[in-house]
């Protein structure tokens, strides 16, 4: 099973509260460019989770101009930036059990990090710039996975 955890996109600092808080342009465009790199890789989605959060809804709308996603996107209230990674992690495994290939996760710091850390045990919770996207490798019969790679905006050109 391959999880891919992505960071939202770049936000406005003022807003009526965190939930609210809208994308700028930059993290737009920022966005976009990680979709269209995705989808050029070839990656496959077949499961989708995200913040109820407006930055990561906006994210997931620029995702989907570049990115052919699947109609089934669940958004989950654990996935704010104060959610429990090990919850997540523990619903990722579910969901791979449950057949699903090829899951995108959008989410917040520091939860993003965390949960890399929750399902790749040998691996210290990595840091995600805005848009960032990380891919894990879930070994479901031995519960543990392996951080094959984490992209950028600015590592693309």
């Amino acid at each position: 099973m391959q999880i891919f955890i992505m960071r939202h996109g770049e936000a406005a600092l003022d807003a009526a509260s965190d939930a609210l808080r809208p994308l700028t342009e930059r993290g737009k465009s920022e966005s976009i460019k990680m979709a269209e790199w995705m989808s050029k890789q070839g990656h496959i989605i077949d499961y989708v989770l995200v913040s109820p959060y407006l930055r990561v809804q906006q994210t997931l709308d620029a995702v989907k101009v570049d990115l052919a996603l699947p109609n089934k996107i669940e958004t989950d209230d654990g996935l704010i930036p104060g959610g429990n990674p090990s919850h997540v992690a523990h619903y990722l495994r579910a969901l791979g059990d449950t057949g699903y290939k090829n899951v995108l996760v959008i989410s917040h710091l520091p939860l993003v990090g965390y949960v890399v850390a929750e399902l790749c045990p040998a691996v210290c919770a990595p840091m995600f710039s805005t848009s960032t996207i990380a891919c894990v490798d879930f070994d479901l019969s031995k519960g543990a996975g392996e951080l094959l790679w984490q992209v950028s905006p600015s590592t693309l050109k």
